[in-house]
């Protein structure tokens, strides 16, 4: 008999595709793989590929009972976060319920770290990762402390400008340096700790902070890189880990991490990184071997599509 899995996104409202990845995995793991979703309505599109549950605010004080109870009742094994704060919620949660549920994520006062840039900036400094700190010649950039999707950038050209800052400790600033952009997404073995896969692609266009175009690049330096920062922070599970390339220099620079699956990781799925497989393979108790065999130079173009729903 095929084993029943049964995984719970936390705002995983428009992750129809990675939805479709993880139910399409049945056969595979001989298991039998559903989807829910915690949202706030059932008005989302990945209502129409898995079943939606009506949830509370992240900051609801009642909302760790109401998860608690969701895993009770609808047998969840699996729990996987999608956006920031929920990804710090279900840090919190992995502390305060069974061990027998599967949440793939890293500790709290990690996840907290790296959701916060001027902590994660100080964190490169003190492990000898490059960060474009010099801000002594314009332009400049501020990055809300914890802003996420391009949200609120400032770019400054002079001293003028930055006098004019609001609320200046509210902001990381750094220089700003012209470059191409590059999404890493990896995956290590909250079991092993090893990492299992990476896969760098280029943002080639963005839209609200998330890419959607991109081509992934075999490119050695970057991935050695990327395993240094990796290590460094003992971060597991799904993760995109954002790295700027000077124009002029070729020069890397740490941008961010987030300890969570990225949008646009399809794009390395479909290249051969197969991370919820992986994801499974660790639920199952099925080791899973490093995989640097995923295919260079395949570009991703996503495009918005259509659900319909008739209303009462």
């Amino acid at each position: 008999m095929n084993k029943k899995v049964n995984i719970l996104f936390l705002g995983g409202a428009k992750r129809v595709s990675l939805a479709e990845k993880f139910i399409g995995l049945s056969k595979e793991t001989n298991s039998e793989i559903n989807v829910l979703s915690y949202e706030l309505n059932d008005e989302v599109p990945i209502g129409f590929v898995a079943k939606v549950v009506i949830g509370l605010k992240w900051n609801d004080e009642k909302l760790y009972d109401h998860l608690k109870e969701t895993i009770k009742t609808y047998e969840i094994n699996i729990v996987i976060p999608f956006l920031d704060t929920a990804t710090l919620i279900a840090a919190k949660l992995r502390t305060i319920i069974s061990n027998d549920i599967f949440i793939p994520v890293s500790e709290l006062e990690l996840s907290e770290l790296f959701f916060n840039k001027i902590k994660a900036n100080e964190w490169c400094i003190k492990n000898n990762i490059p960060v474009p700190n010099d801000i002594t010649t314009y332009p400049l950039i501020a990055k809300p402390i914890t802003g996420s999707a391009s949200k609120g950038l400032v770019i400054i050209q002079n001293n003028e400008q930055l006098d004019k800052l609001e609320n200046k400790g509210n902001f990381l600033i750094q220089k700003f340096i012209k470059g191409k952009e590059f999404s890493v997404d990896i995956y290590v073995s909250p079991n092993s700790k090893e990492i299992i896969s990476m896969v760098v692609r280029e943002r080639l266009e963005t839209q609200g902070g998330e890419s959607i175009k991109s081509i992934t690049v075999k490119d050695a330096n970057l991935i050695s890189f990327c395993e240094d920062i990796i290590n460094k922070s003992k971060l597991i599970g799904p993760l995109t880990l954002q790295v700027l390339k000077e124009n002029e220099s070729g020069k890397l620079y740490f941008m961010e991490i987030n300890p969570r699956f990225g949008g646009a990781v399809l794009n390395s799925i479909e290249a051969g990184a197969n991370s919820p497989l992986y994801l499974i393979n660790d639920y199952l108790g099925i080791k899973n071997e490093r995989n640097d065999n995923w295919q260079n130079n395949l570009l991703m173009i996503r495009r918005f599509t259509e659900y319909y729903k008739l209303c009462k």
